[in-house]
């Protein structure tokens, strides 16, 4: 079964920093089995040069977000066909930073989706339940209303993916028991397999939230999970490649 190995490297990274960790991500994707994927999501100062660097190599890059629209009088952003230009396969949608400090909500999700899918490229929806939310109970009723109002119609199993994150997780250090993790996994196979009528075999869903070399290998043969997407590990070179090696 393909395994999915994302990294994305939010608001880090200069050029000195960028190229040698490209160069090691892409030495030791060449030495890994043609079932694993591999997909870096550098700033966009950085998409140009990293684009370059990846030539020749098995790994695909990725935005970290784009607009709604395709292009249009909003300073400061980017659209996904400008992303697609850069070199981009993937894109970032809906993570919980944006929702939280850009206040994006479902609709906007999947309006960026449905762009992304537009555009031919694979749209990554992020999902996942806050502290409060799992304290409350309300975890599953929180991620299972985020995959209702976030998939587009247009999603079919070979143009998007999911990514499940509890945010109470992302950066802590904190992560759930693979217990909890397979449960949730299979929740959302079920009700995405209904919003869908896609198969369960046919939906990805990757997980993310303090993903270290230490826990990688068993998040990833946990039922239900199709991969992994990687925070602050994706910034150091050996944590990254020891984490793209245990999806071999």
């Amino acid at each position: 079964m393909q395994k999915i190995v994302v990294g994305n490297w939010k608001m880090h990274g200069e050029p000195a920093m960028a190229h040698p960790l490209t160069l090691s991500v892409a030495d030791e994707a060449d030495r890994l089995p043609p079932h694993v994927e591999v997909i870096i999501c550098p700033p966009a100062t950085l998409l140009s040069q990293v684009a370059t660097w990846l030539i020749g190599s098995n790994v695909k890059m990725g935005g970290q977000d784009c607009h709604i629209q395709g292009d249009g009088a909003y300073t400061g952003d980017i659209s996904a066909p400008m992303l697609k230009a850069a070199g981009c396969s993937h894109i970032i949608v809906g993570h919980s930073e944006r929702r939280r400090y850009h206040h994006e909500s479902n609709s906007d999700v999947r309006n960026k989706a449905r762009r992304v899918i537009e555009t031919g490229l694979i749209p990554i929806i992020c999902i996942g339940e806050t502290q409060e939310d799992r304290d409350n109970g309300k975890a599953t009723e929180t991620v299972g209303q985020q995959i209702r109002e976030c998939i587009p119609e247009e999603a079919v199993a070979s143009n998007f993916m999911l990514a499940y994150e509890p945010v109470w997780a992302i950066g802590s250090g904190k992560t759930p028991t693979m217990d909890d993790i397979g449960q949730m996994h299979a929740y959302i196979v079920s009700v995405t397999a209904k919003q869908t009528g896609l198969a369960a075999s046919q939906i990805q869903i990757l997980y993310g939230g303090s993903v270290k070399p230490e826990n990688a290998r068993q998040i990833m043969i946990t039922e239900g999970v199709s991969g992994v997407l990687v925070g602050g590990a994706s910034l150091r070179a050996d944590e990254f490649c020891r984490i793209m090696a245990a999806a071999g």
